[in-house]
């Protein structure tokens, strides 16, 4: 299993741009073939943080999926000057779970 976190901080004023974007995303991913969980929430602490929490059944369903259109558009939008900064990524890999 592949567990995947991903926070991106969006500039001020154009989170809610990326915000709808996510839910389409959000809406695509989770019915996708290999896809255990998929969420995407506000850090409680900064309205403009968002982060993604993505649950993978192995890799090749994580390379799959990143090549969803919703995918493409919200890099579009972060590269577009709605990000403040490069998403921060965090890859796991996990034996087992409870």
């Amino acid at each position: 299993m592949i567990v995947l976190r991903v926070k991106l901080q969006c500039q001020p004023g154009r989170t809610e741009d990326v915000v709808a974007a996510c839910e389409r995303l959000v809406e695509a991913s989770r019915p996708f073939p290999g896809v255990i969980h998929y969420d995407i929430a506000r850090d409680i602490t900064d309205s403009n943080a968002l982060i993604a929490t993505e649950v993978y059944q192995d890799r090749e369903a994580m390379e799959r999926h990143e090549s969803l259109a919703e995918l493409a558009k919200i890099a579009e939008l972060l590269q577009g000057g709605a990000a403040a900064g490069p998403p921060e990524r965090t890859l796991y890999e996990v034996a087992s779970s409870e």
